[in-house]
């Protein structure tokens, strides 16, 4: 998850909690193949995403370790970037994963699994599918005002104030009350970053932490233009979704 991190002795990474493993592992990255039922998607009706993890030979990888207590995450959003869902498919008998959804709205969708092959290291593979009917524009302006969701306000900074494509920006979080913040899912926040064409996908952790109220993100967009930021905090037992957009420029 972070190969960044290194230590002499067995342990667990102290920005996702995940336990340290010996030696430098497999590094090679392994497709997702993505097909769904019914063959047509509808918005707002039930349909079933099957997700297939497949090695370089082209046989089906079964074997998988949790990752943030689940097996596979799987983060959707829309083409219109309004809809934003953290999700969790369920590994079936013959080793692919199942995921019941249902898209809101019609257009194109992206799809973020993250998962963590045994014997390889964790990794993220990305998907498109479509959904039939009207597609919604995009409307997006900057929005960095105070979010409030279930049970906080989030109050964002960004160092520099703006970012870059190619610099490291920082983004720093205040939550508000400072109390009864928990881990979600084994790390202290979720945060998943879309571009405005939906190319680049980026979910990261917090890289400091008063585990409290106060969290530091870093950050390094690959490219300029419209960005939103979702970034999910567990709080006396509520997940908190937060949304902020911001316009990233060319160095």
């Amino acid at each position: 998850m972070h190969p960044d991190y290194r230590s002499t002795a067995p342990g667990v990474c102290p920005r996702c909690g995940m336990k340290l493993v010996f030696g430098i592992p497999n590094r090679t990255e392994l497709p997702l193949e993505l097909i769904h039922e019914p063959a047509v998607l509808q918005p707002g009706k039930n349909a079933t995403l099957r997700l297939r993890i497949l090695q370089p030979s082209g046989s089906l990888e079964r074997h998988f370790a949790i990752v943030h207590e689940k097996l596979m995450h799987v983060f959707l959003v829309s083409q219109d970037l309004e809809y934003f869902a953290h999700l969790h498919p369920t590994l079936q008998e013959d080793g692919s994963f199942e995921l019941p959804v249902c898209p809101p709205v019609g257009g194109m969708y992206r799809l973020l699994a993250d998962f963590y092959p045994i014997g390889s290291v964790p990794q993220l593979a990305a998907a498109t599918f479509f959904v039939s009917g009207k597609v919604n524009r995009q409307h997006l302006s900057v929005a960095l005002a105070p979010f409030k969701a279930a049970n906080l306000k989030a109050s964002l900074r960004l160092e520099p104030e703006q970012p870059i494509a190619g610099l490291e920006t920082r983004l720093l979080f205040t939550l508000d009350p400072a109390d009864g913040l928990e881990r979600y899912l084994g790390a202290w926040a979720h945060m998943l970053i879309a571009s405005g064409d939906l190319i680049d996908l980026i979910h990261i952790h917090p890289f400091l932490t008063d585990e409290r109220q106060h969290m530091q993100f870093n950050v390094i967009f690959p490219r300029p233009g419209w960005h939103r930021v979702w970034t999910q905090f567990q709080r006396l037992g509520t997940v908190n979704t937060t949304q902020f957009t911001l316009l990233v420029a060319a160095l």
